[in-house]
């Protein structure tokens, strides 16, 4: 095995770098085994270690317990219950592997015990070594990642193409910046300013477990670790919060402080005094204290705030039970692996690895691995001190640390954070029932995505340079031009008899601006189609991710279960891109 880079600053550890075995495969974790390292064992607290393994081993264990019914929408688990773990399902994977949740946590994990700081650099990096090559995923794979951290991590690839050029570093050194004079130039803030989906929420683990020695640094840190692919100011307060609830945990606060309504009053000075969102308060009072869960409004959804209520809900409402509260926390449905991730951080940490399920612990894939990292988040956070770190004196991290929005914010809605290809989670715009093309997904991300690796086209640029009417007014159901600003989902039932995409391909082109084109351009396929509109509706489909990422085994996941018809969208799709490619090239572009 050999890893990426000789000069990667692992600090003694190369298992935590990225590596690759014979024919370019990425080494998966469990043949990281036998390089192993561990600290002084003497250096480990081992009731400290107890919550720290606790922690990022419930959250993996939450992960891979909902992994299987991923997207199943409540109504199914009612009838459907998850009661053990499983594998199978959505991804088809063994029973204990997890998916971006716990790669995405271990990512972040190995970048602070590597760098042995607080880096948003480096933690950019590994996530880009997982969604381009897999590293630390479960099977080997980047199979699973929100909308809003892709847009992000393409975002980061495009600035560190940029940062190349301008300061002459090799390519194969872009990766192994460690340089702080160097970090203060590099913007790691990649995120639309709106995005908050439970991504951020979803990893956030290790970033309390290392810090919790000083807590207002564990509560800061925390949130810059979301901002870097969710900007929104909620997302940032709602990690801020959750990291606090864990190093809490930690420190071993009883089940009733942690559930205080006056916990964020009661830690102030760990929040540097600086207010949470207005919707992160309503939590923190207790908004999740609902008996009757579900049928009261708790939602396993994408939204940032929506899995805080619902994790928050499983661990209130299932004392002194870890599988209790797991299990709880999947059965809400929909986002079900990172509901019941983000309850796992939070449960474990309170209640230990000890106190983990030993039937569900006997299946967990890497265990070896997050023991041994957890041992050394403890060595190496013990060792950290606000006066040695280097992140302190980025200027990014500085405005995260003093920047506070008073603006308020407008209601979410309850879109999913995972659609495969994803939907970004984002504010939802006064008058739009979805967001468009150009609010979500940035002209940047579009211009681009021809040349990234997982791009096929560019539909905005190319139907832009067509010579199609701009849109200009609502959408009717006789097919009038649609504004950017609006996205009126409804449709008539003359839509279905709507120009065939096979003779009017960059029609469609402009029409998929917006979410409510893709219903349209779906429908066009024959009135059949019609019944696969909800479900791509509901995993908001728009025509970048149409385009881009939704393939055999996405529509699958959108309940296309006919053949023929799968393969008639994916013919449709290829239309597109091709009339795409047409129009550059006509254009010279």
């Amino acid at each position: 095995m050999a890893t990426n880079n000789r000069d990667s600053p692992d600090n003694g550890k190369p298992w935590l770098e990225l590596q690759f075995r014979s024919g370019n495969m990425v080494t998966r974790i469990h043949e990281l085994d036998k390089e192993l390292t561990y600290p002084p064992q003497e250096k480990v607290q081992k009731d400290i270690l107890d919550r720290v393994w606790g922690s990022i081993q419930g959250l993996a264990m939450g992960d891979a317990l909902g992994a299987h019914v991923e997207f199943r929408p409540h109504h199914f688990l009612e009838k459907n219950p998850v009661e053990d773990l499983h594998s199978g399902g959505t991804w088809g994977l063994n029973k204990g592997e997890f998916t971006d949740d716990t790669s995405m946590a271990l990512c972040l994990a190995n970048s602070l015990v590597a760098r042995r700081d607080f880096i948003p650099y480096d933690q950019l990096v590994r996530y880009k070594w997982w969604f381009r090559h897999g590293y630390m995923s479960s099977t080997g794979t980047c199979f699973d990642i929100g909308a809003a951290t892709k847009r992000s991590l393409i975002e980061f690839e495009h600035r560190q193409q940029a940062f190349m050029k301008k300061t002459n570093i090799p390519k194969d050194k872009i990766d192994f910046v460690l340089s702080p004079d160097l970090l203060k130039k590099f913007n790691v803030d990649c995120s639309e300013s709106d995005a908050a989906g439970n991504g951020a929420l979803m990893r956030l683990a290790p970033v309390p477990l290392f810090f919790y020695r000083y807590p207002e640094y564990a509560v800061e840190f925390s949130g810059v670790s979301g901002r870097t692919t969710h900007g929104d100011q909620i997302a940032y307060d709602a990690c801020r919060y959750y990291g606090a609830l864990i190093v809490a945990a930690l420190q071993g606060s009883s089940f009733e402080d942690l559930l205080d309504k006056n916990f964020y009053e009661n830690h102030l000075p760990w929040f540097n005094n600086k207010p949470l969102h207005k919707e992160i308060i309503k939590v923190a009072r207790g908004s999740y204290k609902k008996h009757g869960g579900y049928k009261e409004g708790i939602r396993g959804k994408g939204y940032i705030v929506q899995s805080l209520e619902a994790a928050l809900w499983a661990f209130w409402s299932s004392k002194d039970s870890f599988e209790k509260g797991a299990l709880a926390a999947v059965n809400l449905g929909d986002d079900t692996d990172t509901t019941a991730a983000i309850y796992g951080q939070l449960a474990g940490a309170y209640y230990g690895y000890r106190k983990l399920p030993d039937k569900w612990m006997q299946h967990m894939y890497g265990q070896k691995f997050i023991r041994c990292l957890s041992e050394w988040i403890i060595y190496e956070g013990q060792h950290w001190s606000p006066d040695s770190s280097e992140t302190l004196n980025v200027p990014s991290i500085q405005s995260q640390s003093s920047a506070m929005s008073s603006s308020s914010i407008t209601d979410k809605q309850n879109y999913p954070e995972h659609a495969s290809g994803g939907s970004s989670q984002t504010r939802a715009k006064s008058g739009a029932s979805h967001s468009s093309i150009g609010s979500t997904a940035s002209s940047r991300d579009m211009e681009r995505q021809i040349s990234t690796p997982s791009g096929s086209a560019q539909f905005d640029n190319a139907s832009a340079s067509s010579k199609i009417q701009q849109p200009g007014s609502k959408h009717t159901t006789h097919y009038s031009t649609t504004s950017s600003k609006d996205h009126d989902t409804s449709m008539s039932s003359n839509s279905a008899q709507s120009p065939q995409i096979k003779s009017e391909p960059g029609y469609f082109l402009q029409r998929l601006q917006t979410r409510s084109g893709v219903d349209e351009w779906l429908m066009s396929l024959g009135t059949e189609y019609k019944q696969y509109v909800p479900c791509f509706g509901e995993h908001l489909i728009d025509g970048f991710w149409l385009l881009n990422y939704v393939n055999k085994e996405s529509l699958i996941k959108y309940e296309v279960s006919n053949e023929e018809h799968r393969k008639k969208i994916l013919d449709g799709i290829q239309l597109l891109v091709d009339e795409c490619k047409r129009l550059r090239s006509s254009n010279g572009n």
